[in-house]
């Protein structure tokens, strides 16, 4: 897919699982301010200049949820590079990843209403519409670099394609 170059915003989102099998559970949230706000989306936000995403995925969720995860504990599980052609200055370079091992408890803040979701039903009705198609797969275990290609409207998904590591 050649998709047009920019300057995007580089990104972390955090994946928190808990549970095994069919009690399995994953936190997200109803974001509450900015870009895409009423959404449910994973906690995240932007790198800082100087930081490193682990770093700054580590804070975001702390931010975010008051929950805390060693800086170590973050494993980088996915790319996902969001290309908006209509809005060019929203695009991003999102680098996914997931923690399995956390303390505290979730509390909501100012930007995300945080809440377990069973992996098996997750809430895609009310996430952005390209989160049905990389979402399941990260939590499956799969690694990849995607490019998700939005449509005109910013919101569906015009074309989306996956490179498996």
């Amino acid at each position: 897919m050649k998709v047009k170059r920019t300057h995007p915003q580089p990104v972390v989102l955090m994946l928190v699982l808990r549970g095994f099998g069919a009690q399995r559970e994953v936190l997200l949230g109803k974001k509450l301010t900015g870009f895409g706000a009423g959404n449910v989306v994973a906690p995240g936000g932007k790198i800082e200049p100087g930081e490193l995403a682990s770093g700054a995925v580590v804070r975001e969720l702390k931010e975010e949820t008051s929950l805390t995860v060693d800086v170590s504990h973050p494993v980088h599980r996915a790319t996902i590079l969001f290309r908006f052609p209509a809005r060019p200055a929203s695009d991003m370079d999102c680098q996914v990843f997931w923690a399995t091992s956390f303390k505290g408890e979730p509390v909501a803040s100012g930007e995300l209403e945080p809440q377990w979701y069973p992996v098996n039903a997750l809430p895609v009705e009310d996430m952005w519409q390209d989160a049905e198609q990389w979402l399941p797969r990260i939590i499956a275990g799969e690694m990849f670099t995607a490019t998700v290609l939005m449509a005109p409207d910013n919101l569906g998904v015009q074309r989306m394609e996956i490179r498996h590591w």
